[in-house]
């Protein structure tokens, strides 16, 4: 009888647990016996074998409706640590896993690959790509799983602030989620119709000058008050706080950084950065407005699943399965 192990790494998008539930159908029914791993690879690094549960169909048939992860998450990076990438290895050898599902973004694939290298044949192993980023170039311009459903959600905020801006003459910088693209601001501007956005790929390659990012927005007011409009929403990606000059960002060396380097974007005052650089530039013209600042990322990742990823994710499960038990890996 093969045994599956199933993990989920980095952070949490919608639709993981329609992976979970349709891989362990899909398992069970083809005569295999699947383990749970809960929180990543945190245990397993340290060759701890009791955070797992055993899945049965009656367990997680339902799962697929829920957002969150049935099994939990962690960005936890057994590649930085030999030892604790061989703990990985005779762990899963511990449980008689010798098929293994990840479910994660880049990082976890990363990983994922590693932990199939360093098994040398005796586990196979397969990736089911996950982040709302969108930021994994998957064939045929499929987006990743998770992604659909947290554009739906961040187009409705971006929605509400827009009608918000318009009642009380305002305008909003509303920085979305999205650490190396800007699939999401973008695609939640676009739905909207939000007043403009700006995504690190609007920029040549290299650091952009936080002068040059604030002059887009200063400009953009400017010109919607020629217009005789005083309101507005910026929908700003997250990834041009990684590609500012840190010259230009006091601190930004102390700002805590996630397992795998990279610096956690959430703790950089994006929207409260660019807002007083405008403001007072604004302010130097003469021109007096409100401008106020929200982040929309946490919000969006473990919500319930649209019909889209319900599906989709529900294909995912099943299909690393079939991969699995065809003999496939890597």
């Amino acid at each position: 009888m093969a045994t599956i192990g199933i993990l989920v790494g980095g952070g949490p998008a919608p639709g993981i647990n329609g992976v979970i539930g349709a891989a362990t159908i899909s398992a069970v029914r083809g005569g295999a016996r699947v383990i749970g791993l809960y929180d990543g690879f945190e245990w397993l690094m340290q060759g701890d074998v009791r955070h797992v549960r055993e899945l049965k169909i009656a367990d997680i048939s339902r799962i697929h409706l829920l957002g969150g992860s049935a099994l939990r998450t962690s960005r936890a990076n057994p590649t930085k640590d030999r030892a604790k990438l061989a703990n990985v290895v005779q762990s899963l050898d511990k449980l008689g896993v010798d098929h293994l599902i990840t479910i994660g973004g880049d990082d976890t694939a990363t990983s994922a690959n590693a932990v199939s290298a360093a098994a040398e044949g005796r586990l196979r192993v397969v990736h089911v790509p996950k982040t709302i980023d969108n930021d994994l170039p998957l064939p045929g311009d499929i987006p990743t799983f998770g992604f659909e459903t947290a554009r739906e959600h961040a187009s409705q905020i971006v929605t509400r602030l827009m009608e918000d801006a318009r009642t009380t003459q305002r305008w909003y910088f509303v920085v979305v989620m999205g650490r190396k693209a800007g699939h999401l601001a973008l695609g939640a501007a676009k739905s909207a119709g939000a007043t403009l956005s700006m995504i690190p790929e609007d920029f040549p390659d290299g650091l952009i000058p936080l002068s040059l990012a604030s002059l887009v927005l200063e400009g953009s007011i400017v010109k919607r008050i020629a217009h005789g409009r005083s309101h507005g929403v910026a929908v700003i990606a997250e990834g041009i706080g990684e590609r500012l000059d840190p010259a230009d960002l006091e601190g930004l060396d102390s700002v805590e950084r996630d397992a795998h380097g990279h610096i956690r974007l959430a703790e950089v005052p994006l929207g409260l950065v660019l807002r007083d650089r405008v403001r007072r530039a604004l302010g130097e013209r003469g021109i007096k407005l409100t401008i106020g600042e929200k982040n929309v990322g946490y919000e969006l990742r473990c919500v319930a699943p649209t019909a889209f990823d319900l599906d989709y994710t529900r294909d995912l499960g099943a299909g690393a399965v079939r991969a699995l038990l065809a003999g496939r890996s890597g």
